[in-house]
């Protein structure tokens, strides 16, 4: 199924784009959190609608790459509504995965 194609088969809304999505996960996520969220790392269609994976400032501290950074999971429905979110990893600004 592409993102603007309709979810006829299975009764459905159309889905909202990856673009549209995005914007959503990471506003939505901010306003649950009261903080400013850093980026989408990574998003993906689910068949009930989407999960993006978002990059959040948790603690700022200076210099900024001691930084606490935490890396949220976000499902939104079709629609791009927020239907859950968990935090998946904690992490230093500066720490690079191996």
């Amino acid at each position: 199924m592409t993102t603007k194609e309709s979810a006829e088969g299975k009764g459905g809304p159309e889905r909202i784009s990856a673009p549209a999505a995005m914007g959503q996960a990471v506003t939505q996520l901010a306003q649950m959190l009261r903080c400013e969220p850093g980026s989408v790392s990574a998003l993906k269609p689910t068949d009930e609608g989407w999960s993006a994976d978002v990059e959040v400032v948790e603690i700022e501290k200076v210099p900024d790459t001691s930084s606490v950074m935490a890396s949220y999971r976000v499902q939104l429905d079709t629609q791009g509504d927020l239907v859950g979110f968990e935090r998946t990893r904690r992490y230093a600004r500066g720490q690079i995965d191996r």
